[in-house]
This record gives C-alpha cells, structure tokens and sequence, in this order.
C-alpha cells in the first residue's frame, strides 16, 4: 500500500504478538495453555517453511523457465505446510484442546484428514486461479504469470509432448497477454478440465473414506460437513 513501506514488517510482529498475550490473558489457567501455544509455534514454523519454498520455487532469474521444479513431490510439500496446517489443522486441533480431547490418537486422525482436506482445497483453488470468474471468486488469477507451482502446470508437464514444453519453457512465468493466452491454450489442449474434474470426484471419495474409516474416537458428522463445504466450491 502506498506510504506504507517497511513498517509494515514491523506490524506483522504486532500482530502475531497479539496472538499470545490474548492467549495468556484468557488460557493462562488452562491444563491445555502449553499445548496450544506449542500449537501455535509449531504452526507458525510449518507456514514459514511453505512460504519459503513457494517463493523459492517461483522465483527466477532464468530467461526460460526452469520446469524441473514443478513436480507433484513439491507441490504436495508446499501445500500441505503453507496451506493445509493453518488453514485447515489449526482451528480444529485448537477446538480439540478447548473440548478437553488432548489425547495423541484423536489429533493424529484429525492431522491426517485435515491434511488430506487442504490439499484437496488448494487444488480447487489452483483451478479456479485458472478458469474461476473472477466475479465469483473475487480475484483475478495470477498463478502463470507468477510462476507457481500449480497443481495445473505440474498436470500439464505430466501430459505434454517436446514441443508442448519448449512452449512452457518459454511463456509459463511470464506476465504479458499473449504468454498468458498461449499457456491457457495449451491447458486446454491438454483437456485439463477434465482432468480435474476427475481428480475432484477421486479426491473427495478418497477424503470420505478416511473419514468413515479411521475417525472413531471423533465425531464423523463434523468432518464430513467440512469436505461437503468445499466439495465443488466456485469460491
């Protein structure tokens, strides 16, 4: 924001300080206030750490783009601890100490489907980057000509032939129209829609699964609400 500068680095600490003085105001007392703060920490850690390496990813002093770093293993990485921890495992472990359910199992099977949901939210959310309406997401999508590694491009690299990849060599992280038209050209080439189409229905059956079969010391109902919430979601 304009004549805001590098105080805002300084606001950022503000804030997350805020987080533990609210937390010693109103937990201090509790048997479960180590367990959240260790909680909070430990979130904070993994989110730094998938930040870092979507930056790192996308960065690029390369005139063509380095394509080698776009690979599911990465990709997987990047979100599970830039997305699916604080997005998703956060607010629920909290809510898990704050019922009085501290045991390793319970937060062990929620860990796992909750990880499971924020990569199945982040690919929706790749998508929708691509081929959303801005008017129902709210956003203009940016993901190519930021060059990210998307859960598409990784797709795409999975399919395409030489000279399809020569073509995302030389426009996939660049930010004028006529790259940006080329790339999406060639994802529609490519049938990535449908392709997610299919992995959508694959990866929500796959969620209910887990959740039927491993959550038996947690109540089902509220997992399941949470995977219906986002299942086929435009926003």
């Amino acid at each position: 924001m304009k004549n805001v500068g590098m105080i805002a680095i300084n606001d950022s600490f503000y804030i997350e300080s805020c987080i533990y003085i609210l937390l010693k105001k109103y937990l201090r007392n509790k048997p479960y206030y180590a367990d959240i703060l260790d909680l909070f920490h430990e979130t904070t850690f993994k989110t730094i750490h998938g930040q870092c390496l979507d930056i790192v990813t996308a960065s690029s002093d390369e005139k063509q783009t380095d394509l080698s770093k776009f690979t599911m293993g990465r990709f997987t990485t990047t979100v599970k601890y830039k997305t699916a921890y604080y997005s998703f495992h956060l607010p629920v472990a909290l809510a898990l100490f704050l019922a009085g359910i501290g045991d390793k199992e319970s937060h062990a099977v929620s860990e796992k489907i909750l990880l499971e949901m924020g990569h199945f939210f982040q690919v929706q959310d790749d998508y929708l980057d691509c081929y959303g309406d801005p008017k129902v997401t709210g956003k203009l999508g940016s993901d190519i000509e930021d060059n990210k590694c998307s859960w598409l491009i990784v797709k795409a690299l999975e399919k395409v032939d030489s000279s399809q990849k020569q073509l995302l060599q030389e426009h996939y992280g660049k930010a004028d129209a006529d790259s940006i038209h080329i790339v999406k050209s060639l994802y529609s080439k490519l049938n990535l829609k449908q392709t997610y189409v299919e992995y959508e229905e694959e990866s929500y059956e796959k969620l209910c699964r887990i959740i039927e079969e491993e959550c038996t010391s947690l109540p089902k109902d509220i997992f399941f609400s949470f995977a219906q919430k986002i299942y086929k979601r435009e926003k």
